[in-house]
């Protein structure tokens, strides 16, 4: 981007060059053809940073620079916004209260994942469209002999089945969400136990018919499981909030050119 089309930003009388703004560009992904909401963003980021480095330096603060990682130290500017907003954002910590009203409001939240049986015969197939197109035709040709006879699944498992599954009758085992390709996960949700599901699932494997044998819903956890977590995000919540507020006002009482400091 040609940093002749953008000014200088001046924050409180210390100035950003425009070449700045440029090497910050690449910390904002915006779509593609949106370089001027890119060069915003970018140069909205560079003058919060300098409000809050003139903010710790009017306070008086010194930057002690901690590990953030295996062989990686905070930077002085790092270090020096860091105090700043811990000396400036109040304590966040929720009540125990707080925590237990978000928990009972969102009980499904802290359900553990389902745990099914299932059953598959796979028709593989690479990615080549005739052999997805035979593999296809197959599963459709199977999937109409069990229609009107589930009872010749372990048969056509055992027989035609191109996994190792065959062996067990196609048998997966028990399995919770995730652990299958996602395709697979979406059925077994809408699949009762004991049925066939009505198609063809394809995945890079090839085409699948899939019976869900049985289904466990997930416990919700209790309070105490749930809590560190709940805590955790309720607090980066509520110090996301603490900061926003205390930029917005060092905004508005700063003297800030060459870029426009509102919000999108």
């Amino acid at each position: 981007m040609n940093d002749a089309f953008f000014p200088d930003i001046v924050v409180n009388g210390d100035t950003i060059p425009a070449s700045d703004v440029s090497a910050e560009l690449q910390n904002h992904n915006v779509p593609q053809g949106k370089q001027a909401l890119a060069w915003r963003r970018a140069a909205r980021a560079l003058a919060i940073r300098a409000l809050l480095l003139q903010e710790a330096k009017k306070r008086n603060l010194d930057a002690n620079t901690h590990d953030i990682g295996p062989g990686k130290n905070e930077t002085e500017t790092e270090a020096l916004i860091r105090t700043l907003l811990e000396q400036a954002l109040p304590e966040t910590t929720p009540d125990e209260t707080a925590l237990r009203a978000y928990y009972d409001a969102n009980l499904e939240r802290f359900r553990a994942p389902a745990l099914y049986e299932a059953s598959h015969i796979l028709f593989a197939a690479d990615e080549t469209a005739p052999a997805r197109e035979k593999a296809r035709i197959r599963a459709v040709a199977a999937l109409g002999i069990l229609t009107h006879n589930p009872d010749q699944f372990r048969n056509l498992a055992r027989n035609e089945s191109d996994c190792t599954s065959r062996q067990s009758d196609g048998r997966l085992g028990q399995i919770s969400r995730g652990e299958t390709v996602e395709a697979f996960d979406r059925m077994l949700d809408q699949l009762e136990p004991g049925t066939i599901a009505p198609e063809p699932i394809e995945t890079r494997f090839g085409f699948h018919i899939l019976r869900l044998d049985a289904k466990a819903p997930g416990d919700i956890l209790p309070f105490e499981n749930a809590k560190p977590r709940i805590a955790e995000a309720t607090e980066k919540a509520a110090w996301t909030r603490a900061a926003n507020e205390f930029v917005t006002d060092l905004v508005s009482h700063a003297d800030i050119s060459g870029i426009d400091m509102r919000p999108e």
